[in-house]
């Protein structure tokens, strides 16, 4: 059914309310691609957190910071009801960003010149892009609880 058929259905009718409750259930399908895409997300930023501080003798084993690449689905788009947005994680990308060269002959994995790579993370990027991780993953979470809530009620109107 599409939205207009949806709204001006008549609700003492089990059809218009297995319609609704198919739509939520669909709703929190999408919720669930946002959570898990973010969780990808906050992981790659734990992962580069976590490398910060790390050296290698040459810059192509020198750490590289993360990003998860996230792609739109569409499936079964019909009429005025969009069934299938959502988002999956099409692959996780590594920086560009040179990794850069510090002067430090003590350390074991100096090379013959003395430097070591360390890694291309940058720590403030890291947490401001884990805050908005956290906000994007609580949203999702927030839409999947209301769709939940309202197919109980749903449920409930039909019961009485």
């Amino acid at each position: 059914k599409t939205a207009y058929e949806i709204r001006n259905c008549d609700w003492s009718s089990d059809v218009c309310s297995s319609d609704l409750i198919m739509s939520l259930a669909n709703i929190l399908k999408l919720a669930g691609g946002a959570l898990n895409a973010q969780t990808v997300r906050l992981n790659t930023i734990a992962s580069n957190l976590a490398n910060v501080e790390t050296v290698a003798s040459k810059s192509d084993d020198a750490f590289k910071a993360k990003r998860p690449v996230f792609a739109t689905v569409l499936e079964n788009a019909t009429g005025d009801l969009q069934s299938g947005f959502g988002v999956k994680v099409e692959g996780i990308s590594q920086s560009k960003r040179v990794n850069p060269q510090v002067y430090d002959p003590e350390n074991p994995l100096a090379d013959k010149d003395g430097y070591v790579y360390r890694s291309n993370v940058n720590p403030l990027e890291e947490m401001t892009d884990m805050l908005d991780a956290a906000r994007a993953y609580e949203t999702a979470l927030t839409t999947a609880s209301t769709a939940r809530e309202l197919m109980m009620r749903t449920i409930d109107m039909n019961t009485k």
